[in-house]
C-alpha cells in the first residue's frame, strides 16, 4: 500500500459510500481513463469480468470463434466459453513471448479458406509479464480483416508501445487490478474503452441489467460485476503510487539482468524477455529462460526446486492454453515457441516490497545453484 488508501476508505465511511457506486468509483475511472489515454473506464470486480463483458459488447455468441494467445493466463480464455464460442489459440513470437503476428495471419488465412472468417468475432492478444505484444502488426491484420480487437492488458498497465499505453490499441481494452498485480484493489479490473455505448452497456450489464424502471424490470441478462467504492478508494490510493511501482519493478529486473550477466560469462546463456527500442515493459514480473542445452543441463525445475530449499518460490511460466486439459481439442495454429518458453521459462520473486536482504538471499541461492 502506497499510505493514502485508509484515508479513501475512512471516506467511503464517513459519507455512507459503501456499495457498487459512489464518488470513489467515478474518480477512479476518471483516473483510470487519463492514464490510459481511453476516453472511457468502466470499474469491475476482476479483469476477467473486463474481458467477460468486452466479449458480449462484440456481440460474441454460441458458435462463435474468438482468436486467443495461447500463451496466458486462463481469465484470457475463460470467458470465451463462457459466451458459448470456441478459442482458437495462436502460437507466440520469440522477441515478446506474445501473439506472433505470423500465425495469426495463417490462422484467419485458414478459417477463411474454410469458409469460417464470419464466424471469427473477436482477437485477444496479450501483453505477457507486463511486455507489449507486437500491436502494429497485430492490428495491421485485424483491420485488414474487419476483426475487432480486444486487448488482454491484466499485467500491462503502465507499460507502452511506440509511446501509446497498453489497453489502448484495441476496440476494447481489459485491466486486472486483482493482489498480485502492480497495483491492486484487493480484487478489481476495468474494461477501456474509447465509446460510449460500449461503457454505458458495461455498466448496465454489471449491475444485474437493471432497467430504468421504478421496479426491478429486467431485459437483458445481467452480472454482479460493478467494483465497490471501497475497493475504489484502495484503487484511488495505488494510482499515486502507480509510477513508482512501475520503477520499482523494472529496477528488480535489472538487479537480475546484471546479476545473470556476470553469471552468462562463466559459460551459461540466461536469457530474458527483452523490450525491443518501442516498448516500454513495466516489468510486472521478472522472468528468465533456461535451455538445459546451453546451460550444463540445468532446467528451470532444477532451478525452482533448489530455490524452494530455502523457500524462495519461483514459478513456470503460464501454461499455454492450447495444452491445457480443459481446452483440450481446440483449434491451435503456430509451431512450439509457446511450448518451449513453458519448458525454459521461469518467473523470480518480483514484488515491489523485495527488500536489499530478500535481494541478497535469492542472489546467494542462485549463486550456489549456478556453481558461484
Amino acid at each position: 500500500m502506497g499510505g493514502t488508501e485508509l484515508d479513501y476508505i475512512h471516506t467511503a465511511f464517513a459519507d455512507n459510500w459503501v456499495a457498487p457506486l459512489g464518488p470513489h468509483v467515478t474518480e477512479f475511472e476518471k483516473r483510470l481513463g487519463d492514464y490510459c489515454q481511453m476516453p472511457y473506464a468502466v470499474a469491475l470486480g476482476s479483469g476477467t469480468a473486463a474481458i467477460h463483458l468486452g466479449l458480449i459488447a462484440l456481440g460474441v455468441g454460441t458458435g462463435d470463434l474468438v482468436i486467443c494467445q495461447s500463451k496466458t493466463f486462463s481469465a484470457s480464455a475463460n470467458p470465451i466459453v463462457y459466451q458459448g464460442a470456441t478459442p482458437v489459440f495462436i502460437d507466440s513470437e520469440s522477441d515478446t513471448w506474445n501473439m506472433c503476428p505470423v500465425a495469426l495471419a495463417e490462422a484467419i488465412a485458414d478459417l477463411q479458406a474454410k469458409g469460417q472468417l464470419e464466424k471469427v468475432k473477436a482477437i485477444i492478444p496479450v501483453h505477457l509479464y507486463g511486455m507489449p505484444a507486437k500491436m502494429k502488426e497485430i492490428m495491421a491484420i485485424a483491420n485488414q480483416y474487419g476483426i475487432p480487437v480486444l486487448e488482454d492488458a491484466a499485467e500491462a498497465l503502465g507499460s507502452t508501445y511506440f509511446g501509446q499505453p497498453c489497453g489502448s490499441f484495441g476496440k476494447i481494452g481489459a485491466l486486472s487490478f486483482n493482489g498480485n498485480k502492480i497495483i491492486t484493489t484487493s480484487g478489481g479490473g476495468a474494461l477501456l474503452t474509447a465509446e460510449k455505448a460500449v461503457a454505458d452497456s458495461t455498466v448496465h450489464l454489471s449491475t444485474q441489467a437493471r432497467d430504468n424502471a421504478p421496479h426491478y424490470e429486467h431485459t437483458k441478462i445481467g452480472y454482479n460485476y460493478r467494483l465497490s467504492n471501497i475497493c475504489a478508494g484502495i484503487g484511488l490510493g495505488q494510482m499515486e503510487v502507480l509510477d513508482e511501482r512501475i520503477a520499482k519493478r523494472r529496477s528488480n529486473f535489472e538487479r537480475y539482468r546484471g546479476f545473470f550477466t556476470e553469471i552468462n560469462k562463466k559459460g551459461f546463456n540466461i536469457r530474458f524477455q527483452e523490450e525491443d527500442v518501442n516498448s516500454f515493459s513495466n516489468r510486472w514480473l521478472s522472468c528468465i529462460l533456461l535451455d538445459p542445452a546451453e546451460n550444463n543441463g540445468l532446467t528451470r525445475e532444477n532451478v525452482r526446486l533448489r530455490l524452494l530449499e530455502d523457500n524462495i518460490e519461483a514459478r513456470p511460466l503460464w501454461k499455454p492454453m492450447h495444452l491445457q486439459p480443459v481446452f483440450a481439442g481446440t483449434p491451435y495454429y503456430g509451431g512450439n515457441v509457446a511450448e518451449t518458453l513453458f519448458e525454459q521459462g521461469l518467473c523470480l520473486p518480483s514484488g515491489s516490497l523485495l527488500s536489499e536482504d530478500e535481494f541478497e538471499r535469492v542472489f546467494a541461492k542462485l549463486g550456489e545453484i549456478f556453481g558461484g
